[in-house]
């Protein structure tokens, strides 16, 4: 299960351990509504939850970032375990239209600062 929750300028989009493919792509459909009708500066992407990424969440982070991005918001992954930035960088996949942050906080600021 997914949350997105308005912090801010920014949507939190909190992605969950046990989310499932289904859920994700919905999740793609929600957050750009929201993005387009909230008029948000960003999106926050907290990953702390997942010990463990696939391909296909891997990529599905590269699309809420890129769809994100041509909406005009700034998009950061948080909360990123060392074990998933591992296991990203060996799937080849870099994440280009995403920043990170070491926390919400972090991001936050980086946010206000643009």
């Amino acid at each position: 299960m997914t949350s997105i929750n308005l912090v801010e300028n920014a949507l939190l989009v909190s992605i969950q351990d046990d989310v499932t493919d289904t859920e994700i792509v919905e999740l793609q459909d929600t957050l750009s509504n929201r993005i387009a009708k909230e008029n948000v500066k960003g999106v926050i992407l907290d990953i702390s939850s997942l010990e463990i990424v696939d391909t296909f969440v891997g990529r599905v982070i590269a699309q809420l970032a890129g769809i994100s991005k041509l909406l005009a918001a700034e998009t950061y992954v948080v909360g990123m375990r060392p074990a998933v930035a591992v296991t990203l960088v060996e799937l080849g996949m870099y994440l280009p239209e995403t920043r990170t942050a070491l926390s919400l906080t972090h991001a936050l600021t980086q946010l206000r600062r643009a």
